[in-house]
């Protein structure tokens, strides 16, 4: 409590007379840290939180400076709210996987994996994936914008995507074992099995992972979608 108010009357008490409100981080937009189970505290995320306003969910632990300052661009220059996806974040930086923009991405199709941090494949740059990487699930322009002016992000450093941009990403099992598995069929099913037969099969095996790509980037682009033009109010 503050002043013997609870937040909870405090943020629907400024809500009130806001425009359009912005979620800035995983704590604001899906609970983070406070809401992972057993969540004593009964934490929950704004947009449960304020019913009846329009919330931009900008995710991440913390989010990217730049997505940050982008967002806010939009509002001001454009007077509405940006595109949307299906979890309410701006879709200019949140409408591809980690995994589709990481550098390391031709590793991962060569069946090329880290097995270990001090291992000789970790000093090449090989794929994080079995060390835990969330690339595969995880929504974000960390590739692309990267970190402190574009010097570097988490993967580029040496350590596998948390997928800090995603609701329940405390609750989705050990930071450090790889999925077991994640949306798509082929050579994207597990770790384990890709780079079997790749001998035989590299080339089926690409044009498989492409269309699987495909299919989750449309499925995921159409879902929940938002036309900013159309049916986002103007603020």
């Amino acid at each position: 409590c503050i002043g013997g108010r609870s937040a909870y009357d405090i943020v629907n008490e400024v809500a009130e007379g806001a425009k359009a409100i912005v979620a800035w981080g995983n704590c604001a937009s899906a609970g983070c840290v406070q809401a992972a189970s057993p969540n004593p505290t009964g934490a929950r995320p704004v947009h449960k939180v304020i019913k009846g306003k329009p919330i931009i969910n900008v995710q991440g632990c913390p989010p990217i400076a730049e997505v940050m300052a982008g967002v806010i661009v939009h509002l001001l220059t454009f007077d509405r709210i940006p595109q949307l996806d299906g979890l309410g974040r701006p879709m200019a930086f949140y409408s591809r996987r980690v995994h589709d923009t990481c550098y390391r991405r031709p590793n991962y199709d060569a069946g090329l994996f880290v097995e270990s941090f001090d291992d000789e494949n970790a000093k090449r740059g090989y794929c994080l994936y079995k060390m835990g990487c969330r690339g595969p699930n995880t929504y974000n322009s960390c590739g692309v914008i990267k970190w402190n002016n574009g010097v570097s992000y988490p993967i580029q450093s040496g350590h596998p995507c948390i997928g800090c941009s995603e609701a329940n990403f405390w609750d989705n099992g050990p930071f450090y074992k790889h999925l077991q598995s994640f949306p798509g069929f082929g050579i994207e099913s597990t770790a384990d099995t890709i780079g079997v037969g790749l001998g035989i099969a590299t080339g089926a095996g690409i044009v498989a992972h492409a269309i699987s790509t495909n299919i989750r980037k449309r499925k995921h682009t159409n879902k929940g979608e938002v036309k900013a033009d159309i049916e986002n109010p103007k603020i």
